[in-house]
């Protein structure tokens, strides 16, 4: 399904700027296609209604509580949990495509992903909507090989790695069954677009003090997805005409190393005068420790599943998106200059320059 409105980048040295062209005439609320995103105030959520709204969709977000900083002011939100079939598919009636956007805590997801799920599925059938998934590379277990293909076989031995299995599984079930249409959309680690994740969390959490520290060795390659460009492929996901039932495309992001990743955040972070004289000081994850308190800190144990993510050198391919003519990656040093400055960094050195 295609809305009439055409998406353009532009991505300057500070910013990205997303236009809208109407090709002849204003796309009014009752010919804007539909999209229900459950989640809306996460950070995939959030950068989807965005990304959404401003290629022209109707955008309905679901949410527990106010409107998250950020929403499109011409969102709808739909209130009511996930397993309320009845009360949320009365208010996303018309929807085409359902995003899923809920992800539960790490020390709930034994319980709580493939039910969430599930709910997720069962409302897009309710709503005869495509079911659309972000996945991750979880699936393909500790021996994965350096380059992930949608077809590459998913061995997953961790506890989680299983959980997204069966999930992506269940999609593949009822799809058979002619009950579901269903998109995964896979990528690496998210950044940029809300806290909560390993960029801010950890790497970048001690920048204005002059020191990073690096979750795994220096020398292996990551995946990384910055989130409105993620957020913009699923855009161009839901507007693709012809895709199967089932859908199991890869989002290739950025694949840097921990050093090449280092040096392009210090390169961003001497754009907004952030730079320090004898540069900045680099640590790493004392993953022994996190290891032997995982034995009485729920969170500290999760986290040591899935330590091996930093050691295994792994890549997304992203061909099979290829043919969907995705907009380019924003440059890795812009997305880490707009990622820092969304989490505040940056903003002194700007004033200083202004009464200089």
């Amino acid at each position: 399904m295609r809305s009439q409105a055409i998406v353009s980048r532009v991505v300057g040295p500070e910013t990205q700027v997303i236009a809208i062209h109407q090709e002849h005439t204003t796309m009014t609320t009752a010919t804007r296609p539909i999209v229900l995103i459950l989640g809306a105030n996460g950070r995939l959520g959030l950068a989807a209604a965005q990304a959404f709204d401003a290629a022209g969709w109707r955008v309905l977000a679901q949410v527990r509580r106010a409107a998250a900083l950020g929403m499109p002011a011409r969102a709808q939100l739909v209130h009511g949990a996930v397993n309320d079939l009845q009360a949320l598919s009365a208010q996303a009636a018309g929807a085409q495509v359902l995003v899923h956007g809920l992800n539960p805590p790490y020390t709930r997801w034994s319980s709580e992903a493939l039910p969430l799920a599930q709910a997720g599925m069962d409302l897009a059938q309710q709503l005869g909507a495509r079911f659309m998934l972000p996945g991750n590379v979880y699936n393909f277990g500790t021996h994965m090989p350096p380059l992930l293909r949608s077809d590459t076989p998913q061995l997953a031995d961790t506890r989680k790695g299983r959980i997204r299995v069966a999930i992506e599984a269940e999609m593949q079930r009822r799809c058979a069954a002619g009950t579901l249409r269903a998109t995964v959309l896979r990528a690496g680690d998210f950044f940029g677009a809300g806290t909560g994740s390993w960029f801010d969390l950890v790497i970048a959490k001690g920048i204005g003090s002059g020191k990073l520290v690096y979750p795994g060795p220096l020398d292996v390659a990551h995946p990384w997805a910055y989130l409105p460009d993620l957020a913009q492929g699923f855009v161009t996901a839901a507007n693709a005409e012809g895709l199967p039932s089932f859908a199991n495309l890869h989002f290739a992001g950025h694949t840097l190393s921990g050093h090449a990743f280092l040096a392009a955040l210090e390169k961003a972070a001497a754009a907004l005068g952030l730079a320090r004289p004898a540069g900045f000081k680099r640590g790493g994850m004392r993953w022994g420790l996190i290891r032997a308190g995982g034995l009485v800190i729920p969170i500290w144990r999760e986290l040591a599943e899935m330590a091996y993510l930093w050691r295994v050198p792994h890549a997304l391919d992203g061909s099979s998106m290829g043919p969907l003519a995705l907009p380019a990656a924003t440059p890795i040093d812009a997305a880490l200059r707009a990622s820092l400055r969304a989490l505040g960094h940056g903003h002194a050195a700007m004033r200083a320059k202004l009464w200089a």
